[in-house]
């Protein structure tokens, strides 16, 4: 007799609340994207590969008219108020029409396709014209070593790349740059937690990874990307 093995769910069994616990993260997070794109209360904004909805909710409270989308329907346990559309993106696409949005955000997410490119061509479509795409992914040169702990990784990226694909697609004002997720090298003294985390990131201990956030998220370096779908001419 033999038992069929069945794939359960990925957010749901990884992203469990006894490993991975609630945060102020995604807040924190989520307040410094909308400052940092100069984003405004009443735009659709499409969180894609939405997870458990930690990000989306952040949105929304800054005041974003919050749509989410994922493979997994984790986010209605926590959040059902929050407008979802279950998709494999990869698959059957983004399940919204064209120039829908005015922003689309996602995190940690394109990293997890076989085919990148056609989650940027959905984006592309989904998107107004003028309006942004905000993207957060590890960065392959700083996580190299540690990349496929993750075994769902499929398409690493690097600044180069990150930025390539966008403009393959279309996206113009392309802007990739490192970022540590790590609240404090944002604010107002990020010069010196930016050069202290610098210093972490050099020499403490790999050890110390798993004891420390600090030491963690010093090391573990993310892309941030933003680019806006170009407006139609007149």
């Amino acid at each position: 007799m033999t038992s069929k093995n069945t794939k359960r769910d990925y957010v749901g069994v990884i992203y469990n609340e006894s490993d991975r616990p609630f945060t102020s993260y995604p807040i924190l997070l989520t307040r410094y994207l909308w400052k940092k794109y100069n984003l405004n209360k009443g735009q659709r904004l499409l969180d894609v590969g939405c997870g458990r909805g930690e990000f989306i909710k952040g949105f929304k409270e800054s005041g974003a008219d919050a749509y989410a989308t994922d493979q997994s329907e984790t986010i209605k346990n926590y959040y059902p108020e929050i407008q979802f559309k279950n998709a494999d993106i990869e698959k059957e696409g983004i399940p919204y029409p064209d120039n829908f949005f005015d922003v689309v955000y996602s995190k940690s997410v394109i990293e997890h396709f076989h085919d990148p490119e056609k989650l940027m061509k959905e984006i592309f479509r989904v998107l107004k014209p003028g309006g942004i795409v905000i993207t957060l992914c590890p960065s392959w040169e700083f996580n190299y070593k540690t990349y496929f702990e993750d075994y769902s990784h499929r398409t690493p990226f690097m600044l180069e790349s990150l930025r390539d694909i966008q403009l393959i697609f279309g996206f113009e004002d392309v802007n990739v740059s490192f970022f540590r997720q790590l609240p404090s090298t944002w604010g107002s003294f990020r010069y010196i937690f930016n050069f202290l985390s610098k210093l972490t990131q050099i020499f403490a201990p790999k050890i110390l990874k798993s004891k420390m956030k600090w030491v963690r998220f010093s090391k573990e370096i993310m892309l941030l990307s933003s680019a806006k779908k170009p407006t139609l001419k007149q």
